[in-house]
């Protein structure tokens, strides 16, 4: 089966332990169109543990609304900060926990290939990445969420989206212009 005829929606997580980005991409007919995306604001729960139990009510809830199949997930990042590192962790490993108690397929993706995926730079700022996708999936500015957290979680979902649905080749693209012009109706 063709994984581009496939109506599929895919639920985008940037996991966190002050702002938890989401971001729902449905796909239908080899095209990826935002259908919803927002934060978890979780400031005012002061205790980890409730943290963690919000993440996972919170996304629980999103998956019951949504009903997506498959969660893209952004993986940790290695900081100097040994508890930060921890506690973003935990606030993944419980996002995963509810895709899986709600039997979603899970795909990691590192932030250095989400950035790639979507703006061809690495070291691309979370601004740029969230103007590529405006342009990409044609979202007018007025629907764009302020908080960078809930366009780097459909960032991950398009990325998923990218990944899942292009042709296996031995020829990668040389570069953006010769992935445009082999793909022509990804950006109309």
């Amino acid at each position: 089966m063709n994984i581009q005829q496939e109506d599929t929606l895919i639920l985008g997580v940037d996991p966190g332990t002050n702002f938890l980005g989401y971001g729902l991409l449905k796909i239908s007919k080899g095209k990826a169109e935002m259908v919803a995306m927002g934060v978890v604001d979780l400031h005012k729960y002061k205790d980890h543990y409730q943290k963690l139990q919000r993440i996972f009510t919170r996304l629980l809830s999103i998956i019951d609304e949504f009903h997506p199949t498959e969660l893209a997930i952004e993986a940790p990042f290695f900081g100097k900060n040994v508890q930060s590192m921890l506690k973003l962790g935990r606030a993944q490993g419980v996002a995963m926990s509810a895709a899986l108690y709600r039997q979603l397929s899970i795909t990691e993706y590192a932030p250095l290939k989400v950035k790639m995926a979507i703006t061809g730079n690495g070291a691309a700022s979370k601004e740029q990445v969230a103007d590529m996708l405006r342009r990409f999936l044609k979202i007018p500015q007025e629907q764009m969420d302020v908080k960078l957290d809930a366009t780097d979680a459909l960032a991950v979902a398009y990325c998923h989206y990218l990944q899942r649905s292009r042709p296996i080749t031995d020829k990668p693209y040389k570069d953006w212009k010769d992935f445009i012009s082999k793909n022509p109706k990804r950006l109309q």
